[in-house]
């Protein structure tokens, strides 16, 4: 295996002349700079993050913290990420901690306390969660992607806006009665981004004069909860509504598998939209607001690249989102 003094022979330049012009750790003119960059690409060289660390006071890596990866919407921010670090010649490093665990705990008291990265991108943390302070402890560059977060600088949708045009397409197709499903259950901890795409359901339906009609149907954020919330809901007919907004796709999908279980044809008997632009939309037809998780964690990596760079972000981005619609959604049975 070739080292630094194999490619300095072969430049024809010292150790430390070498060592400058691979790690960017001090002046070496640009004709030196290339004799040694190909040097060490003929023997294969590849400078060890130590020594690269050791002389600019960067470890070329960035740490991602989520709350888990089995779930469609984290694992496409964790690959856009991840594919916009490589590509600008970072690692990282991943640390999954749903909030309040004991891993959650380790990480913060343990992991990151090391500092061995250059930033941070955290994914989904609340206003009021005690990880933004400890976050901020840590004092090294961080983006989130999520909730607006005081003093760090954030990347995500405009949840009440959203929801206001799910519910709004639904009543430009004729349907008054239209349920919200997937508002956050009273045992569960409150989700800042699904209480606010409740108020925007909500706010549709009070601009429509249909504030009698509002109806909130708790359901965790996934297929089988929701599913089984919709199997509820859905039973009797006289009280069934024409139109579902659901939190997010996985609870739309939930709440189709339950109506087509019941025999109730959607959309015919019942519409059905998301938010999300989940992998399974297509799949099932479903009328959803795109969100486009992956492309989050690109522009989460380049806000955070540019703080590194010394440059100051906003302290909100909005994400772009748009509405597609399919074959989930048409007008009532009524009309």
């Amino acid at each position: 295996m070739s080292g630094i003094a194999d490619v300095a022979r072969l430049a024809g330049v010292s150790k430390s002349t070498a060592s400058r012009a691979l790690t960017g750790g001090g002046y070496v003119s640009d004709d030196t700079r290339r004799r040694v960059t190909d040097a060490a690409a003929t023997l294969g060289y590849v400078p060890s993050t130590s020594a690269v660390s050791l002389a600019t006071g960067r470890t070329r890596t960035v740490a991602l913290i989520v709350p888990k990866v089995n779930r469609w919407y984290f694992g496409a921010i964790i690959e856009g990420v991840e594919r916009s670090l490589i590509s600008q010649g970072y690692d990282v490093t991943l640390y999954v901690a749903e909030p309040g665990s004991r891993d959650r705990e380790s990480l913060y008291s343990k992991y990151l306390a090391r500092k061995r990265f250059d930033g941070i991108i955290a994914v989904a943390l609340e206003p009021g969660d005690s990880d933004l302070e400890r976050l901020l402890a840590i004092d090294k560059p961080t983006v989130c992607i999520g909730n607006p977060l005081q003093g760090i600088p954030t990347l995500g949708l405009d949840n009440i806006g959203i929801t206001r045009i799910t519910t709004q397409h639904l009543i430009a197709l004729g349907h008054t009665d239209i349920a919200f499903v997937g508002s956050t259950p009273p045992t569960d901890a409150p989700a800042r981004d699904v209480d606010e795409r409740s108020i925007g359901y909500r706010n549709a339906m009070n601009d429509s004069g249909l504030a009698v009609r509002i109806r909130n149907v708790p359901s965790t954020l996934t297929i089988t909860d929701a599913y089984a919330a919709a199997a509820s809901f859905l039973a009797d007919a006289a009280s069934r509504p024409s139109g579902v907004v659901a939190a997010c796709d996985e609870v739309a999908i939930g709440v189709i598998i339950a109506a087509r279980r019941m025999g109730i044809s959607v959309p015919t008997e019942l519409s059905v939209v998301g938010i999300d632009g989940h992998d399974y939309a297509e799949m099932f037809a479903l009328t959803t607001v795109e969100q486009y998780p992956e492309q989050q964690g690109v522009e989460a990596t380049r806000l955070l690249l540019s703080m590194l760079d010394g440059e100051a972000p906003p302290p909100r981005t909005l994400a772009p989102a748009r509405l597609v619609v399919r074959a989930s959604t048409a007008p009532p049975r009524s009309a």
